[in-house]
């Protein structure tokens, strides 16, 4: 008897306040307004016991909330986040092919004509800097060898008669004549063994091996070693044992050897889309039909353009240091074009659409609570949050269409 005396009350309240809403003073109905009890036009009847009543389930849960316990939760397998700042990227989405990176290839020579006398790696071996990779017997490395060690004697013995004629002339010994003479030769002795050492070093004889050598490593004279000027595999051995090289008509290159622990990747953009990119902008690489991802940056825009296809060359570099990136493959590059901080971010898959408004679903000690939101700016992954949500809350954020619904279902019910 007591709940419909309630009701009774209530309506008569309603219409009361129905007739009187416009004699109300500006202040109050602002008041009333804010606490649901009169609309704009009038009452709200969402203020009357039995529309309370309407809005709740038979649970007595309130309208857009829905009962869900942990265990179901992750039976349903709905993942949870928490609403946070981030970036939005908009994504530019261009083909591409892998290629070595050009800064990183040495295609290594040989600087004097002799013949291969061994060869310290073959096709596929690792090679670390400096590393011998082949031996050569050279005439023309023994040759100036020979000069350096000459040059070397002579020098000595120069030294040496210098500093006497230098004593003798302090003591006034020795006429001045004479120790002119003798500074002269010992100064052009110099000048020898400096030119000698300059020669072995435009033939590639390495710093350490001229240092060693003397009166008593006369013999092996002819032996040079080839030497690696930096890290990396060898893809090309173009020479074989006892082969000429450096001479007319003969082999120039021995190795190529290539560092793929990182590598470019070429990408074809159309000039219609040229502007947007720029030295710098993050790419993201996938190669088709695999889940292998990488990242890296544009490094260069060539200012020309391919006169067939009307298209740029864009470098983009990225890691490889598992050699999992092959030169030669074709991949897919996503080009980071705009970025744009924003106070809210939620994944794509969090927003569903009910009653014509995109929503999300807010976790709460006994569910979900259905939270309608303003969205901004979007990109391929994420959605910016205006209003709705604030940072720190924990929505869903996968299989969210489930407690769609449920919570359709549970409504319907309770319309019933």
């Amino acid at each position: 008897m007591k709940p419909i005396l309630i009701a009774i009350s209530a309506l008569v309240a309603g219409v009361l306040l129905s007739v009187l809403a416009p004699q109300i003073p500006q202040s109050a109905r602002g008041l009333l307004t804010s606490t649901g009890l009169v609309t704009a036009s009038g009452v709200d009847a969402r203020a009357t016991p039995a529309a309370s009543e309407a809005g709740h389930g038979a649970s007595g849960e309130a309208e857009g909330t829905l009962r869900m316990d942990a265990a179901r939760i992750e039976t349903a397998r709905i993942s949870l986040a928490t609403v946070e700042a981030g970036t939005l990227s908009r994504h530019l989405v261009v083909p591409g092919v892998i290629v070595p990176d050009r800064n990183t290839i040495w295609r290594i020579a040989a600087k004097v004509v002799g013949t291969v006398a061994e060869l310290r790696k073959g096709l596929g071996d690792e090679v670390r800097p400096g590393e011998v990779l082949a031996i050569l017997d050279s005439r023309e490395v023994a040759e100036a060898k020979s000069e350096y060690v000459g040059a070397q004697v002579n020098f000595g013995l120069q030294k040496t008669l210098f500093e006497r004629e230098e004593t003798l002339w302090q003591r006034r010994i020795q006429a001045e004549q004479q120790y002119l003479k003798a500074r002269n030769a010992f100064t052009e002795a110099q000048l020898r063994v400096h030119l000698a050492r300059q020669k072995l070093s435009a033939l590639g004889v390495s710093d350490q091996e001229v240092s060693g050598l003397s009166m008593q490593t006369v013999n092996g004279l002819q032996r040079y070693e080839i030497r690696s000027p930096g890290g990396g595999r060898v893809v090309e051995r173009i020479v074989d044992l006892g082969a000429p090289v450096g001479g007319e008509g003969q082999a120039k290159e021995l190795f190529v050897i290539v560092d793929l622990t990182s590598v470019w990747v070429e990408l074809t953009v159309s000039t219609a889309d040229l502007a947007e990119i720029k030295e710098g902008n993050r790419v993201r690489i996938s190669a088709g039909g695999t889940d292998r991802r990488s990242e890296g940056k544009v490094v260069f825009i060539s200012p020309l353009l391919n006169q067939d296809t009307r298209s740029a060359r864009v470098i983009a570099v990225i890691d490889n240091k598992d050699h999992g990136w092959r030169p030669g493959s074709f991949v897919n590059a996503e080009v980071a074009i705009e970025e744009a901080r924003v106070d809210i971010r939620v994944p794509r898959a969090a927003l569903q659409t009910m009653e014509g408004s995109p929503v999300l679903f807010v976790r709460t000690e006994t569910g979900f609570e259905r939270r309608k939101v303003v969205v901004g700016k979007e990109d391929d992954q994420f959605v910016e949050i205006a209003f709705g949500v604030d940072a720190g809350e924990v929505i869903a954020v996968s299989n969210t269409f489930l407690l769609k619904a449920e919570l359709g279902k549970a409504e319907a019910e309770h319309s019933h």
